[in-house]
């Protein structure tokens, strides 16, 4: 696949347009008090945003990446959003966002680590024709996920978990999106096998976004959602570079794991 500056450009917007913090460079502990049954339905209260933020994965608990705050300025929200409703809970998750109201919710983002190669860690300068791109796709070669935690009441998250289910289903041809002024287009959603600690009930799908829409060009974004007895735990994770290159990557398992860890 031939990488351009503009396909650069274009896999920016795109990526841009469906969640704009990856682009930066509570639910249940298994108490009484959270709630967790196991089970679809649960009388226990949600959690407040506080307990929400305690219960998210922070720097240090896995390792090979940072874990930091998603930029409040970048990221989207739903008012912003818009899209054929039955799509917007998968809209939502890959924006970093609950798939469906909640009475709280929060996010943190895990950047993958990695040691520079001897081309990265060359001046500008000194960059032969062809390495320039080659290391503009290098450090863009890195695992990003955000990862959302929501905290409902009754049955509310057993019904926003069936909401992604189901628009996977539904969803499988494809959406447009338009976040705020911009506007991109997810093509084709595919149900993929959930990795790491599935919780009570998992879904995971691949969406392929269009790059270029000229030249047809197009990169996966991947995205699994677990329910953990009354939370919702989302997570939504890119690799541009290996959007542009055509690469495999998937959701991290060790993300999941760790997640998961902090909501038994």
């Amino acid at each position: 696949m031939k990488r351009s500056s503009g396909a650069r450009l274009c896999a920016t917007a795109v990526v841009g347009a469906l969640s704009l913090a990856l682009l930066t460079g509570c639910s249940d502990s298994g108490s009484e008090d959270g709630g967790s049954d196991g089970g679809k339905g649960s009388s226990a209260k949600a959690l407040t945003k506080a307990e929400l933020d305690n219960l998210l994965i922070k720097q240090g608990d896995v390792a090979g990446y940072k874990v930091q705050p998603v930029d409040k300025e970048l990221a989207s929200s739903k008012d912003k959003l818009k899209s054929d409703e039955k799509c917007l809970p998968l809209v939502y998750v890959m924006a970093g966002l609950a798939p469906t109201d909640a009475p709280a919710e929060t996010n943190t983002m895990a950047r993958q680590e990695k040691k520079p190669t001897d081309t990265a860690s060359k001046s500008l300068e000194d960059l032969a024709e062809g390495e320039v791109e080659d290391a503009m796709t290098d450090a863009l070669s890195v695992d990003v996920t955000v990862v959302t935690l929501s905290s409902y009441e009754g049955e509310g998250a057993a019904d926003a978990f069936q909401s992604v289910s189901d628009a996977v289903k539904s969803c499988s041809g494809g959406f447009e999106v338009t976040d705020g002024g911009e506007k991109s287009k997810v093509t084709k959603v595919a149900a993929e096998d959930a990795v790491g600690a599935t919780g009570d009930e998992a879904v995971a799908f691949a969406a392929t976004g269009e790059i270029d829409e000229k030249t047809g060009q197009s990169g996966v974004m991947h995205a699994q959602v677990v329910r953990h007895g009354n939370t919702i735990a989302g997570y939504f994770t890119m690799n541009i570079g290996a959007m542009m290159t055509g690469k495999d990557y998937a959701i991290p398992a060790a993300i999941v794991d760790a997640q998961a860890g902090k909501l038994k």
